[in-house]
Order: structure tokens, then sequence, then C-alpha cells
């Protein structure tokens, strides 16, 4: 008998998402993988219970104890979550270690071995597993659809005998996938759309998918793997001074900028959005971590004072959620791609030479892997990677 993949109902209020579909259920279980479905898992996804049935799985109640196996999850697991856990343990999906120290501590003390998709290397294998770039594409959309709703104007030009519409000027700070997606998004929907990024390829990929780059002559902030690294304090704030006169011209803001294992860059002042013209929009992703645009709140809708009246701050929450079936879809082949490579006629074969296990892994065997995160936890000397 193969491998017990179990599949969590996320217990996250707010998160509809889950870490399988029907189609990656068949997909383990070819790979010769026992799958266990917690009951309703799947319903904020619109998966019923029976069409995992047909695919495969075992149903489960959520109460019912996980046996030493692996363990898909979309929302990081808490401490309490890994200390139920039995040693032996994979867990696989979102870890975001280094905003959870203490649930990276309940792993190793609970010989768990804890697979964060977030820390995959930046390699071409990998890609058919990068949880977070098929959640970013997904969350690039939806930021621009959440501003458009609130935006409350048409986005693109219309010319009629009544007179002329103008177009949205849109502004994206942070041109990873997600802020990628948002350009092409709003450039589709017909606005005028300007974004601007620290790494060096990025103005390359903004001009690719329909945007005008904004050349700040900063320099470059790259970090390797394709991600940007945090500015340096005097930069930031010469950041801030020269965007500033680009969001008071824009109708809509939308920033995609972060930093990983750091709070988000904080790139927009209350004094920016004050400048802001009444009736604009703006839109933070980062909002969970810490912020992008100074007074976002996660989750909360603001009406932000102005001179002549308000624009509308966006803390963004859960917002794959907002398209759950596709986030899943995705997110679900996501585990299912790396799980198939660990497996070995159904039986799991953790590889440590194979730096996709190196890479992702976060702690195994009662001891903390990964250096980047050792190094942001008081782990004894001893415990520390070799």
């Amino acid at each position: 008998m193969g491998v017990v993949v179990r599949v969590r109902a996320e217990r996250s209020p707010g998160e509809r998402r889950v870490a399988a579909t029907p189609d990656s259920v068949r997909k383990l279980v070819a790979a010769g993988a026992s799958v266990e479905i917690e009951a309703g898992a799947g319903s904020g996804s619109l998966i019923s219970d029976a069409a995992y049935r047909d695919a495969g799985a075992q149903i489960v109640e959520p109460s019912t104890a996980v046996t030493a196996g692996i363990l898909f999850h979309v929302r990081p697991l808490s401490a309490d979550d890994f200390a139920e856990l039995p040693p032996g343990t994979v867990t696989l999906g979102v870890a975001d270690p280094f905003q959870n120290p203490d649930a990276v501590q309940a792993a190793r003390d609970a010989g768990v071995t804890a697979i964060a998709l977030d820390l995959l290397p930046r390699i071409s294998r990998a890609q058919s597993m990068d949880v977070l770039s098929s959640q970013a594409l997904l969350a690039g959309y939806r930021l621009v659809t959440l501003a458009a709703d609130a935006f409350g104007r048409m986005f693109g030009m219309t010319m009629t005998a009544a007179g002329t519409l103008a177009p949205a000027r849109v502004l994206v700070l942070g041109a990873g996938v997600a802020g990628l997606q948002a350009i092409a998004t709003a450039k589709r929907l017909g606005g005028v759309v300007s974004a601007n990024d620290v790494r060096a390829a990025s103005a390359d990929e903004v001009r690719s998918v329909g945007g005008t780059f904004i050349d700040l002559d900063l320099g470059t902030a790259d970090a390797g793997g394709g991600y940007a690294k945090e500015l340096a304090e005097d930069r930031a704030s010469r950041q801030q001074e020269l965007l500033a006169p680009h969001v008071a011209a824009s109708d809509i803001v939308i920033t995609t900028a972060a930093v990983p294992g750091r709070t988000a860059p904080r790139l927009i002042t209350a004094a920016m959005v004050a400048a802001m013209k009444p009736g604009s929009v703006l839109v933070d992703l980062a909002a969970e971590s810490g912020g992008n645009i100074e007074g976002s709140v996660a989750g909360e809708r603001r009406a932000v004072a102005v001179d002549g009246g308000t624009v509308t701050l966006i803390g963004a929450k859960d917002i794959q959620s907002d398209l759950a079936p596709d986030a899943t879809k995705l997110y679900a082949m996501n585990c299912a791609n790396f799980t198939v490579a660990i497996l070995k006629e159904g039986d799991l074969v953790l590889d440590f030479d194979d730096e996709l296990v190196a890479g992702s892994a976060v702690t195994h065997d009662g001891r903390i892997l990964n250096e980047r995160v050792a190094a942001t936890l008081p782990v004894p000397a001893e415990e520390r990677p070799r």
C-alpha cells in the first residue's frame, strides 16, 4: 500500500481553497498514493465529497487523526497543528516560515518534515509546483476587478456624440507575477497603465504586457531567483518622493511589492494618499504582511479623506479565495506535481540531494534544515544546518 495523502479542510475563516481537486486526486492515485479528503474540504471551491470519491479518494471526518504520511494544506499550519501530528509526518503547502517562527519550532519538536512550497527554488523543474506564481496570477487579476468595482467609472476611453469619457489612469507598483497580471488585466479593460519595480528585468516585463515603465533612476535591487530585496532606508525615502507625483496623477493605484522573509516595503505614505484626487482607488495586496500603503488594513475597505472628498483604500485579504475554484485547481496540481516527484512506486522517498527537496524542506527529523529560516530563530548551534 502506498503513502497516505491527507487533504486538510482549511480552518482559517474566509479561506475557501483546498489542496486537492478530483483531477489531482487521480494523479496521486495513479502514482500509487492513497488519498484521504476531510469531509466538506472542497465545498468552498464547489467540489463535492462525491466528486472526490469518484476520483478515488476516501472521505474522512476532520476529527480523524492523521496517520504518518503527507498532509496537504493551503494556509500555514499553526504550532498547535504541528503538535498534533505524529512524528514522521510530511506537511506540504504554503508555510510562510519567516512569519511563523513558533510553528517552525513546533514542527521541529514534533519530528515533522515541513515542506514549504513557498520556498521552492526558482528552477525550471519547479515551475509546475510553484504555488507562489499560480496564486499570484489570480491575485493580480482580482486586484483589478476589486479596483474597478470600487472606482465606479469606466476603465476604457469611450467616445460618444454626447462627449468623451477619459480612460482610467492605473499605476501598478511591483511587477512580479501578480503585478504583471494586474497590468495586463487593467490594459484589457482599457486603462492607461504605468508601473514601477526595483528589479532589473522588470522594465522589459512591464512593456511586454502593455504597460509603460516608470524609471525612477534608483538602480536595481535584485535578491536572486526573480525576487526583489529591500531598499536601504535612504533609497526607500527617495523612492517615495519620486513616486509621489505619479500616485497623485493616478485614478487607481495597485501595489503588489513583497520582499521574501520581511515585512512588505512601504511604498505609499499617508501624505501621498492625501494628495490623490477624490474618487481614486488604492488596492494593497501586501496588507496582510505589513502593507505597501500606509493605513491599509487587511480585509477592510476604507474611505480616506482628501481635499474635496474621499479616496477608497482596500486592504486585500484572502484574495485568492475570491476565485476559489480557479485558485484551487492550480494550487492542487502544484501540490500533486511535487508529491509525484518524491514518490517511488507509491512510497515516499525524500532525497535531500535533490534541490527541490533540499530547497523547500524547513524541518526534518527534529532539526531545522533551512539556513535562512534557522538564522531568524533562537536555534542552538548544534541544531543549525550544516
